[in-house]
């Protein structure tokens, strides 16, 4: 059987890498801020990392800007007073691990050349023991140290982990039973040890790791996850699992194409929050209640051979916008910043998921 361990490729191992659209949504949802600690347990090439990444940093530059004598002309202080809080939050805050050292050597790549931060990721099986990491990772990476995780871990039926050391760790790893009420409880045998499932497909197991990695109380993450886990009647202990542990912000469900041309799989976009320990003893009281956001994304601008798909008017044309572009250089003479500026006109790519972001953010105003 093959165990997560053996997996050298990207589609055999489960991993179909997140659109950036998609990476987008969730960071712009989460909205991520300079002083939060942020991990992806299975960052892949990097690319929930990096945008989270930028998105903390604009927030960044922004706050500093109010501080400024001349916010559109920094003086050189000032500026150096950025670039060391950029190099701050860069080196204690951006954390990701994956077990494939090739993607992480990309994914390494990839954060150099979007601003760094690359020193935070690290080869690691994030669903083993923490015991069993390298010193500088377990140093790094602790567990219910993180404000936000983004992720999409790897998922499938052909990579299930079957690794006892492993399995050992987690509730969900567990044999769950129903009672005539339909309560459901962890199996345990005569000598009251927890009995453990043959195997398990890693992304139920990821769940209660990334639950496990967030601060109690306030730590948030958005995760892909297939749709399987949210309506799959066997897989009823999850998600009660779930509303124990974890209160459900958001589900935004995924159009089917989503990953392809790799996979077909229908995923959504699930956002939690930790619960304290005083909530999940409400929780499991079930004197917990909440709203909670719920959104479809149709159009996700790419069809399934992955072509990009554009907006067009009721005649079929393509439709037009126009688009400002800035780019900030150092002026050669002065030694400053220059912010440049060029409008042109693009084509619109018809994809929804920033309209679900816009809906969320009204829906959060108005639960204020």
């Amino acid at each position: 059987m093959k165990k997560l361990l053996d997996l050298t490729s990207g589609g055999d191992r489960g991993e179909f890498f997140t659109p950036r659209n998609a990476c987008k949504m969730a960071v712009e949802m989460l909205d991520p801020q300079p002083d939060q600690r942020v991990i992806d347990p299975a960052c892949g090439t990097g690319g929930f990392l990096i945008t989270a990444m930028n998105h903390a940093l604009k927030v960044l530059r922004a706050q500093e800007s109010t501080l400024w004598n001349a916010p559109d002309n920094p003086t050189s202080y000032e500026m150096e007073e950025l670039y060391r809080k950029r190099a701050e939050y860069l080196s204690t805050c951006v954390h990701g691990m994956d077990l494939n050292p090739a993607l992480v050597r990309a994914a390494k790549m990839n954060m150099v050349m979007n601003n760094d931060g690359a020193g935070g990721l690290f080869r690691e099986n994030s669903l083993a023991n923490p015991y069993t990491w390298k010193p500088e990772s377990a140093t790094a990476v602790q567990l219910g140290s993180f404000d936000l995780i983004f992720t999409n871990p790897p998922f499938g039926a052909n990579i299930l982990i079957d690794d006892v050391n492993i399995l050992s760790q987690y509730e969900l790893a567990a044999v769950w039973d129903s009672d005539e009420k339909g309560n459901l409880s962890i199996r345990k045998d005569k000598n009251g040890e927890v009995v453990l499932q043959t195997n398990q497909p890693p992304e139920i197991l990821f769940i209660e790791r990334c639950v496990q990695l967030l601060k109690p109380g306030t730590g948030k993450m958005a995760m892909v996850i297939p749709n399987g886990i949210l309506n799959n009647p066997s897989l009823e202990y999850v998600r009660s699992w779930l509303l124990t542990n974890t209160q459900l912000i958001a589900v935004v469900d995924m159009q089917r194409d989503l990953f392809q041309p790799e996979n077909d799989t229908q995923t959504s976009m699930v956002l939690i929050r930790r619960f304290s320990k005083e909530e999940k003893v409400l929780a499991e009281s079930g004197n917990i209640d909440y709203p909670v956001f719920m959104a479809v994304a149709e159009k996700i601008g790419h069809d399934k051979r992955g072509a990009t798909i554009y907006k067009r008017d009721a005649e079929g044309n393509e439709i037009l916008s126009d688009v400002s572009n800035q780019e900030e250089a150092i002026d050669p003479i002065t030694g400053k910043t220059v912010v440049y500026s060029a409008g042109t006109k693009d084509r619109v790519v018809d994809d929804e998921m920033p309209d679900v972001v816009t809906a969320f953010k009204k829906w959060q105003e108005e639960l204020l």
